[in-house]
């Protein structure tokens, strides 16, 4: 799963970070009353003028910090290749291979906002939201998943699959302390919870996989999410057989189709922003494929940390890491000893664009400072009714 390594840090903002960060309005252009718009389409020559003076002198202040920005950014990502370099040749990573100073941050004038009406924008593509996951399972597959009958069954079910394949109740549960706010329910979508309103990622269930993640999921571990569904269809009779029957056989289809493009983390995105992504990501709202699912985007990172000769067993926050900015990256921080997590700003761990959007890894701007603020609220949360009551389910 090394595809992935700069994915959430490059755009997008897991239910997770969203979490620690302060809410912000949530702000609709489309809200604007009329008289608004039709105030802009009459400004006066005097606040044009003084529009573009503004403009003028925000263009220069945001160049030169951009200028700025871009060659410490370019450091972060040479450094980086660095780091690389050197693991494939089994060489030491030192202090000397990270960026030591943090990033400039941009405290200048915002944009101004122009009098006269602009080219209008279209509209970004609404994200999908649990319906159209399943009308893209009908659609497609003619497949409803079958949803728990309750929470507690799907923690029942998700702590047993993750017990047996290697994951720990520790790490199961913190992890979805944090991702969730210790409360989520298998079907929580980043954007809509605690009153929440609009999807904004595809981020889904106690761990939050992404459609990528799910479209990965069914392409490299689809041969094991078949076995298990086999063996628990061999063992069921009556009309529960003929449904699990058919089941496995879509499971089959999607697998085959996931696998049908090469192994990598931008042909999986593709296929996830289709409906065929999203008929395979309703496939986390099944009592029976769902908890595997959240299970392995999990696993794959236990998995990978031990492939890369990386054998004490990670703490949650760690797995957290991982989870968060992907295996790759994940596994740079910890394999960190803490001296270095001390030193090491958390811009090495980002893209630009991921990092100015992050509140939390500017204000915890080391390695050292985000473990701590994840394990903080890991404590936190793991108190919470539904992290108590996945605890219990192991």
């Amino acid at each position: 799963m090394h595809h992935h390594s700069i994915r959430h840090a490059l755009t997008l903002v897991p239910l997770a970070l969203v979490l620690l960060a302060p809410a912000a309005p949530a702000q609709d252009s489309a809200a604007l009353p009329p008289a608004v718009s039709n105030a802009m389409a009459q400004a006066s020559p005097q606040a044009i003028a003084e529009y573009r003076r503004k403009l003028a002198e925000y263009q220069e202040i945001r160049g030169a910090f951009d200028a700025e920005a871009g060659a410490y950014w370019s450091q972060i990502s040479e450094k980086r290749r660095g780091r690389n370099a050197k693991r494939r040749s089994g060489q030491q990573v030192t202090l000397d291979d990270y960026v030591l100073e943090h990033p400039p941050l941009y405290n200048g004038p915002k944009r101004p906002v122009n009098p006269e009406p602009e080219e209008t924008r279209p509209p970004r593509k609404p994200l999908p939201v649990v319906a159209d996951l399943l009308r893209a399972a009908q659609d497609l597959y003619q497949f409803t998943p079958q949803r728990p009958t309750t929470e507690a069954e799907f923690k029942r079910v998700y702590a047993r699959y993750a017990l047996a394949s290697g994951l720990t109740r520790e790490q199961a549960v913190r992890v979805y302390s944090f991702e969730t706010g210790g409360t989520g329910s298998y079907d929580v979508q980043s954007g809509i919870e605690h009153g929440g309103k609009r999807a904004i990622s595809t981020a889904m269930g106690y761990n939050q996989l992404l459609t990528t993640n799910s479209v990965e999921l069914l392409a490299e571990q689809g041969h094991e999410f078949i076995r298990a569904l086999g063996e628990k269809t061999a063992q069921t009779s009556g009309p529960a057989r003929k449904a699990l029957d058919y089941k496995l056989s879509v499971l089959k289809r999607m697998v085959a189709h996931a696998k049908s493009v090469p192994d990598t983390w931008s042909e999986h995105e593709k296929i996830g922003d289709t409906a065929q992504g999203w008929a395979m990501h309703a496939m986390v709202l099944d009592i029976d494929v769902g908890p595997m699912l959240q299970t392995h985007k999990l696993l794959t990172s236990v998995l990978f940390a031990r492939a890369k000769g990386y054998t004490r067993p990670l703490t949650a926050a760690e797995l957290e890491m991982m989870n968060l900015t992907g295996d790759g990256t994940g596994l740079d921080m910890v394999t960190m000893p803490q001296a270095m997590r001390e030193q090491v700003p958390t811009s090495n761990f980002f893209q630009r664009g991921g990092y100015e959007r992050n509140p939390v890894a500017i204000r915890h701007n080391t390695v050292a400072k985000l473990l701590a603020v994840t394990d903080t609220r890991m404590d936190s949360n793991s108190n919470n009714a539904g992290a108590r009551e996945l605890a219990g389910a192991f």
